[in-house]
């Protein structure tokens, strides 16, 4: 990892369990010859604006594991109800002004989509939180409610996340964007995210994201072209296992 001339030093924080309603033991679920886990552990240390970056688990063999491949490993609580807890249990051992939070199922993350929302984060000083969104290209993906969508003010910050289509589009011609769940934090708002009150929206919506917004505090939003391509079912795996196949495939042929 390099470091570069972002004024203040960042923690990426990777969580990971063992236990998965849909597919357990997803994170060392092999990948082209690499558990889930080490593809996310490669590529964000391929960040431009990470001055350190660990795994943060509750689970002996997924800590284990990743000390094989390399990775710095800090064991955490098991009674965490989310990934966020997780990683607010690990950024409080440091004193890292800015901390990411990197999903450990996504194998194909972009290095630079991280660097994108530190980035935007550190250009915001009235925000304690910054994350993405992409422009969506196929409108199924604005019907479907596990597509997250998010409007923004003209400010780049967030007004609200839904499940549904926002905004409704009355007149036609409406652009929409779909949440990319990569998160960068202040540290003192991360260490007391888990004790904010949950509202009525986050609970409607099951998104942990709208926690902020319902209690005042501001989310800049950063446009990618990131594609998010998160690991949740073993199909899910197999479309990303594709995907690695034609990219080894394109650089064969480019090389």
């Amino acid at each position: 990892m390099v470091r570069s001339n972002v004024p203040q030093r960042v923690l990426g924080v990777i969580p990971a369990r063992l236990a998965s309603t849909r597919f357990p033991a997803k994170a060392l679920a092999p990948l082209h010859g690499k558990p889930i886990l080490q593809h996310v552990w490669e590529r964000s240390s391929q960040t431009r604006y990470l001055s350190h970056l660990l795994i943060a688990t509750d689970d002996e063999t997924i800590a284990s594991a990743a000390r094989r491949f390399g990775a710095t490993v800090r064991m955490t609580s098991p009674d965490h109800p989310s990934g966020t807890d997780r990683v607010a249990e690990a950024a409080s051992a440091f004193d890292y002004p800015v901390i990411v939070n990197i999903q450990g199922d996504e194998p194909l993350i972009d290095p630079a989509a991280i660097d994108a929302a530190v980035i935007a984060l550190l250009d915001d000083d009235d925000s304690p939180m910054a994350t993405l969104a992409k422009r969506i290209e196929d409108f199924s993906e604005v019907t479907n409610p596990n597509v997250v969508k998010v409007v923004t003010d003209r400010a780049g910050r967030a007004i609200y996340f839904s499940r549904s289509p926002i905004p409704y589009d009355r007149g036609g011609g409406a652009h929409y964007f779909k949440h990319i769940g990569l998160y960068v934090y202040r540290r003192q708002f991360l260490l007391d995210y888990p004790a904010l009150p949950v509202g009525p929206l986050e609970q409607a919506e099951r998104l942990e994201q709208l926690r902020a917004l319902e209690n005042g505090f501001k989310i800049k939003v950063a446009e990618t072209e990131y594609e998010s391509l998160g690991v949740d079912t073993p199909e899910d795996l197999t479309r990303v296992e594709q995907i690695l196949g034609m990219k080894q495939a394109w650089r064969n042929i480019s090389s």
